[in-house]
């Protein structure tokens, strides 16, 4: 009985330093706020009518919420697009639960929603979750080209 226990206390052990290792792993989706986004993205307070994106690599933007199970599934591939791109596509990810005014400001009424932003141009909008190859196809076609 005691081998018994130890033995799940063990699993427990090891299998919570496993998760926190993998949590501690630095992503390389960034999280924005809606200050970051003003700053970094496009400053839709000073120009409303006139997307000017402020980055100098193109972009792909995850709105999600952490209950969604959708979103949940896509978000492995927008880490995996991340680190496939790394150095020539930035992936950040913005939850709509707490950023509900960068929701509104892009019409997010379904998620996932991932809008795609080439360097110059206008962003483009995919609502609902696609596969991974179909998420590089649109990246290497749209904003890789």
């Amino acid at each position: 009985m005691k081998k018994t226990i130890l033995i799940a206390l063990l699993c427990v052990a090891f299998g919570s330093a496993s998760l926190s290792a993998q949590n501690n792993n630095e992503s390389k989706t960034k999280h924005l706020t809606y200050k970051e986004f003003i700053k970094n993205i496009w400053d839709f307070e000073k120009s409303p009518n006139t997307f000017q994106y402020k980055g100098k690599l193109p972009a792909v933007i995850d709105f999600y919420a952490d209950w969604c199970g959708p979103c949940r599934r896509v978000a492995p591939i927008m880490e995996k697009l991340a680190m496939e791109y790394d150095g020539r596509l930035e992936v950040y990810k913005i939850n709509v639960d707490q950023e509900k005014k960068l929701a509104a400001t892009f019409g997010i009424q379904s998620i996932p929603c991932v809008l795609f932003i080439p360097v110059e141009g206008q962003p483009m909008k995919q609502v609902g979750a696609l596969s991974e190859q179909d998420y590089k196809r649109i990246v290497e076609q749209n904003l890789l080209k």
